[in-house]
């Protein structure tokens, strides 16, 4: 297993249930796929650097993980399709 680092962008007009379901619904995807949460931060919203489909504000979630190498494709796969995820970005953190 590898460690990841996902950071992703929610829209911020959704309400406070709306946003803890959709991290949820990420944090299950990984363990589902036999993954380890390693860290989850939820940096609130912030502002855009620039706009993104009319929104100025996003919420941030930054989620650290250990999962097998082929998981990644499908949580961003899950990630692109959701109307609600604005921007994410995957990288892998160590070696």
């Amino acid at each position: 297993m590898r460690q990841y680092e996902t950071m992703y962008i929610l829209n911020p007009e959704l309400e406070a249930e709306q946003t803890s379901e959709l991290v949820s619904k990420y944090q299950s995807l990984v363990t589902e796929h036999g993954g380890e949460i390693n860290q989850l931060e939820e940096m609130g919203k912030r502002r855009l650097a620039y706009e993104i489909d009319h929104h100025r504000d996003g919420y941030y979630v930054l989620m650290q993980y250990s999962a097998a190498t082929d998981f990644t494709p499908e949580l961003e796969r899950q990630m692109r399709i959701d109307d609600n995820v604005l921007r994410f970005i995957t990288v892998r953190i160590g070696e």
